[in-house]
């Protein structure tokens, strides 16, 4: 019988498994009753998906809010209709002898903010169907434009036509738009041929976990590798609560606090632990935002 667990998995998701595949099965895996993915990846796509477990599930929105880094292959002139490889090659061009400093020069160059049109096959939905929908059917549809913002671009490797690259951006980017894109501004045409994910901040360096690792694990063992329902929320100021405030707290009121600068906290309380998120506003007091069951904390 499923069990209520809490707390983040780093998944190094496989290949070939959507998104809701690997909840499902990492689900069965750690035998609990909720569990949920913060930011999908495709079935084509490899890399960190992590899998928030009961009260983490609150604090989703933060890592799907959250940069991302990705390691690219863009195959330069070849184009399918779909961006990657999920679709057939439909048009070809002969590739000039690019040099590595001429693509080097191209990656420089790339607008760091950045005005990314969505993909027709895309889950974005228009008057309640998701674009995909319409591009099975041949419909095209405007999108409009969304700002992204490219911290990072770190050329790999070239080896002809697959250029190699690493990239870390703002949420909601689609890679397979930016290899296009950036094949236009090479002066030709190309599609998304691989994509790992590497890193959802603030996870870059934590250890993820393939499915063969965990499925050689014990059951106890697997619920040990979970980081704690809080790992998501470095960024966040931390707060202290006296433990006489902790009742009020819960019950949604806000409270008179001896601080002054306002802002956004992750909030503790002595023998407890973490509480939750909150806010605090001027003149000195703190607004429950977001908090986990008092059940969870007396687990």
């Amino acid at each position: 019988m499923p069990v209520d667990i809490h707390g983040i998995l780093l998944l190094d998701k496989p290949l070939g498994l959507s998104s809701a595949g690997a909840v499902a099965r990492v689900k069965r895996l750690f035998d609990a009753r909720k569990a949920g993915h913060t930011g999908s990846l495709d079935p084509l796509a490899s890399g960190l998906l992590p899998i928030c477990f009961g009260e983490a599930t609150k604090f989703g929105t933060q890592l799907l809010e959250a940069d991302k880094t990705y390691r690219v292959t863009l195959r330069l002139g070849e184009r399918t209709p779909s961006s990657d490889r999920e679709s057939e090659v439909i048009e070809t061009r002969a590739l000039p002898p690019f040099s590595r400093e001429e693509l080097q020069h191209a990656l420089s160059a790339f607008p760091r903010e950045y005005q990314q049109i969505p993909p027709m096959r895309s889950a974005l939905k228009q008057d309640g169907k998701p674009l995909y929908e319409y591009a099975r059917a041949g419909i095209t549809r405007e999108r409009a434009a969304r700002a992204i913002t490219i911290h990072e671009l770190e050329l790999l490797d070239w080896q002809t036509p697959d250029l190699s690259f690493d990239v870390r951006c703002t949420k909601g980017a689609y890679i397979r738009v930016l290899a296009e894109d950036l094949a236009t501004q090479l002066g030709t045409i190309g599609h998304l041929a691989a994509l790992r994910r590497l890193s959802v901040a603030p996870f870059v360096t934590e250890p993820q976990w393939p499915f063969e690792a965990l499925e050689a694990l014990s059951l106890e063992e697997r619920r040990r590798v979970l980081l704690p329902v809080d790992a998501a929320l470095s960024a966040w100021r931390r707060f202290d609560l006296p433990a006489g405030g902790v009742s009020a707290l819960r019950q949604g009121q806000s409270l008179d606090v001896a601080v002054e600068l306002p802002g956004m906290v992750r909030i503790y309380a002595a023998d407890l632990g973490f509480l939750g998120l909150g806010e605090i506003q001027a003149p000195g007091f703190l607004k429950p935002l977001r908090l986990i069951s008092a059940a969870t904390n007396r687990a």
